[in-house]
């Protein structure tokens, strides 16, 4: 997902392309380790599209975001893993000067892509919790579909210089080491929107400790609704019980059924963000200071290729992610692994 990486073992030159970078047994466990997260991408994102795309619970219009993204994630894994990992264990560029410049400008396109993706939902978050009743009425596919174009093109803008790069050395795949175009690479697609994601979920932290210390304040003195315990059985055959006298005490009932879902739906995204921070914070901190104090601050190959792939580890989390901390997401995943058992008995 990490479009700025600067191969760490394509730094070798054409003699070195008779000699592996490593041995046969770390050759092994690489081809191993980097082939299951290319299969877990692969999987996993594709079941984030189908089970927004078929769930009925999952429908809703700010869904398309994940959508959008776990696509990002599944070309990550088509079009920049396999290059990545045969790079990673020949120790040189094999697919030649054309393919190097469009392989890094698309591996530029879809990091920035993702983490605009993250910081548009994060600001989606943010109106969902400061002005709800608006943004319902606005927040319709064809508005979240503009968002989602405007973060592609963002992206597209970012990774246009790869494509414009000379090539002088057909054995070697990296990006400009000019450091004006590394400092803004990295600030584009990595610092700034960080930055404006952190600032946004500290505020709807805050907003929502308030709100809900509202709720808890209002509680004391309302009837209990039957749907606040996760119960939509029961809310639906006694959709009133208590509060069915009460026109006001039914809408509260809802607006506190909302309140929490968009509660989990928040928690969910924060724990992507959080994920995407951690596996690539340290590649483009450690890529960023060698651009500014140059050999001195420069990491071990070893130590920054970690860095490297810690961070495409990123692309297959997040399936993970929503399947433990989203109640319908698991219900749609467990519904599209069961159906082909089900076909065939």
């Amino acid at each position: 997902m990490e479009a700025t990486g600067t191969l760490p073992n394509a730094s070798g030159n054409g003699s070195q392309a008779g000699s592996p970078p490593h041995g046969p047994a770390a050759t092994g466990l690489i081809l191993l380790a980097v082939l299951a997260v290319l299969l877990a991408t692969l999987v996993g994102n594709a079941l984030v599209v189908a089970a927004v795309s078929t769930s009925r619970a999952l429908r809703a219009p700010q869904n398309l975001f994940l959508v959008s993204l776990a696509s990002a994630d599944i070309l990550v894994a088509v079009l920049i893993l396999p290059f990545s990992l045969a790079n990673e264990v020949m120790g040189y560029w094999y697919f030649g000067s054309l393919w190097c410049s469009l392989y890094l400008a698309l591996d530029v396109l879809l990091c920035t892509a993702s983490i605009g993706h993250l910081c548009a939902i994060s600001l989606d978050r943010y109106w969902a919790v400061t002005r709800a009743a608006r943004l319902n009425l606005r927040r319709s596919p064809g508005r979240v579909k503009g968002m989602i174009g405007a973060v592609w093109a963002a992206a597209a803008l970012v990774a246009l210089p790869p494509l414009f790069k000379a090539r002088p050395r057909a054995r070697v795949c990296e990006l400009s080491d000019e450091t004006w175009y590394v400092l803004a690479s990295c600030v584009a697609s990595f610092f700034a929107p960080c930055l404006v994601m952190v600032t946004v979920y500290c505020r709807i932290y805050r907003l929502t400790t308030r709100r809900n210390a509202a709720v808890l304040a209002a509680r004391r003195g309302s009837a209990p609704c039957p749907g606040e315990a996760s119960r939509r059985a029961s809310w639906a055959a006694a959709p009133g019980r208590r509060c069915r006298s009460q026109h006001h005490s039914v809408s509260l009932c809802r607006r506190r059924l909302v309140r929490v879902r968009e509660r989990r739906f928040t928690i969910v995204l924060a724990v992507v963000i959080g994920a995407f921070v951690l596996c690539w914070f340290p590649f483009f901190f450690t890529y960023s200071l060698e651009a500014v104090c140059g050999e001195g601050c420069r990491v071990s190959k070893p130590l920054f290729s970690f860095f490297f792939w810690i961070g495409y580890c990123n692309s297959s989390l997040n399936p993970v992610i929503y399947t433990v901390f989203n109640r319908d997401f698991r219900a749609a995943f467990r519904r599209l692994l069961a159906a082909p058992r089900r076909h065939g008995s």
